[in-house]
């Protein structure tokens, strides 16, 4: 019997996202597959893909479909709807500069388990504050676009009455203005459809102070979910963010799938996805090519004085996605001071990213990474594929002394741990600078690194660079495995090459 390759990815009331998770598939297919959908009520739909994720939308909800695809045949059911209300029934216009009002007033006649649907047309807009149990939906053809101008827009404080965080920078409270899209403590909240998000990033001035502060505030995320559970994130596009794009904080189950996140080269720290203290999330199907990193998974950041705010994140899954532009592919860190563990990235592409599997960290943060399986992943055009350095000179003491001595410092709180990475099954094509480059603490060293079945050509006109961010890293082209301060085994299980590993990533 061959085995079954279909399966359901998430299911909302109108929308579905397939998997066809077809042998050596990564985000795209090996070749193009035609399917077919059929509802109880005898609708048909017929398609074609030469992706794994297929997302269905338009659909009926509390309705039975049958999904067929290379003989394979997949049974679903959507979720029901309470009922349905439209934007533009709301006094919404394509012609008023600020639709918040009609969003707001679309919100709260939506019922519980209902949803708000926006129809095609562009819906210029301020902050928009999603609620429990209810699904935006927007049609094809429609955008919600963020105004640019930032006079009046709402400001999240840096914590609640309770102490919980809500505004945040960098892993730590702070003010900072409110998401285009937020919600704070929903739970069954959906934000599906093939319409876009437009975050206004160009709009503004939101490019021009990247790590600054105006009226003391910090610069919005695109789509900002504080503490809430059952999130469902499924074929929308996000596009033009002001800084990070979309940032689950202290969430808890949820999924994103299909998304299209697209932000230009050039925009400062515009993140794709970066869940922060989140457990039990799934990323599957998405497609990134942003300014920063493509999915960075973080947990908070230590200070002498803050360390309430850090909880772990755990349970991250990044499957069948495409990372075609970013300062790194699948990035854990640099804020990781309550712990990222059990992290899997399997079936993915990356595309002329600056690298693959990123790890960074530095004396001061604490925390351990623990966990990290990264496998069946093509690179091709990745100057470093392969890093973990706990030198990385962020902030603005990242260049002292006491951060970057390669002599031993003593162990205490602050000491960060990085263990147990394994890598196989990846293939990597135009490498510049190195398959990989592993720096850890001398105090401290990395443990565990297993890299089994990975295969490297090089890029013939490669230029040399330093594959981490660290003082005193020799500039190096077309290195295999570079390690210092790292246990590291590598192993072949076929009639490959085995790969060399190189000591001293330190000029």
């Amino acid at each position: 019997m061959p085995q079954t390759f279909l399966r359901l990815c998430a299911a909302g009331s109108r929308s579905a996202a397939i998997v066809l998770a077809l042998p050596d598939a990564r985000y795209h297919l090996p070749r193009q597959v035609n399917w077919r959908l059929s509802s109880q009520r005898g609708n048909v739909q017929l398609g074609e893909t030469r992706t794994v994720m297929v997302c269905l939308h338009d659909l009926e909800p509390g309705t039975r479909y049958r999904f067929e695809a290379e003989g394979e045949l997949l049974e679903f059911r959507t979720e029901p709807c309470a009922g349905a209300v439209r934007l533009d029934q709301f006094g919404a216009s394509e012609d008023a500069e600020d639709n918040r009002e009609a969003f707001a007033r679309a919100i709260a006649a939506v019922l519980h388990g209902g949803t708000l649907i926006v129809p095609r047309g562009t819906w210029k807009t301020g902050p928009v504050q999603l609620k429990s149990a209810m699904t935006l939906y927007l049609e094809d053809g429609a955008v919600l676009a963020a105004i640019g101008e930032r006079g009046g827009w709402p400001v999240l404080e840096a914590q609640d009455d309770d102490g919980k965080m809500l505004g945040s920078w960098e892993g730590l409270p702070a003010r900072c203005y409110a998401g285009v899209v937020n919600a704070v403590g929903a739970q069954a909240l959906s934000i599906t459809g093939q319409g876009v998000i437009d975050g206004g990033g160009d709009r503004g001035d939101w490019w021009t102070w990247p790590k600054e502060t105006r009226e003391g505030a910090r610069r919005p995320r695109l789509m900002h979910l504080i503490g809430c559970e059952e999130v469902l994130l499924l074929g929308v596009t996000i596009c033009n963010s002001p800084s990070w794009t979309v940032h689950p904080q202290g969430c808890n189950r949820l999924i994103a799938a299909g998304l299209h996140i697209s932000n230009p080269p050039d925009s400062p720290n515009t993140d794709g996805l970066d869940p922060e203290s989140c457990t039990d999330v799934l990323i599957e199907g998405v497609r990134f090519s942003v300014g920063d990193d493509c999915i960075a998974i973080k947990s908070g950041k230590r200070t002498a004085s803050q360390i309430c705010h850090l909880a772990p994140t755990r349970g991250v899954t990044v499957r069948h996605c495409l990372m075609e532009r970013g300062h790194g592919g699948v990035v854990l860190g640099s804020e990781m001071s309550g712990g990222i563990h059990d992290v899997l990235v399997e079936d993915c592409e990356m595309v002329d990213t600056d690298r693959g599997l990123r790890i960074k960290t530095r004396r001061g943060r604490g925390g351990t990474v623990s966990g990290v399986t990264f496998r069946r992943v093509d690179m091709d055009g990745v100057h470093a594929a392969l890093t973990a350095n706990a030198f990385y000179f962020c902030d603005p003491d990242g260049h002292d002394a006491w951060v970057q001595d390669r002599a031993p410092a003593l162990v205490d709180v602050t000491t960060p741990e990085i263990r147990d990475i394994l890598v196989e099954d990846v293939r990597l094509k135009n490498v510049s600078v190195a398959a990989g480059a592993f720096l850890g603490l001398p105090e401290a060293p990395i443990t565990g690194i297993r890299v089994r079945d990975m295969s490297v050509t090089y890029a013939p006109d490669g230029q040399a660079g330093v594959p981490v961010m660290a003082d005193g890293v020799r500039s190096m082209r077309h290195m295999p495995l570079v390690i210092e301060n790292a246990e590291l085994i590598c192993e072949t299980t076929g009639s490959g090459p085995q790969l060399e590993i190189c000591e001293g990533v330190s000029s």
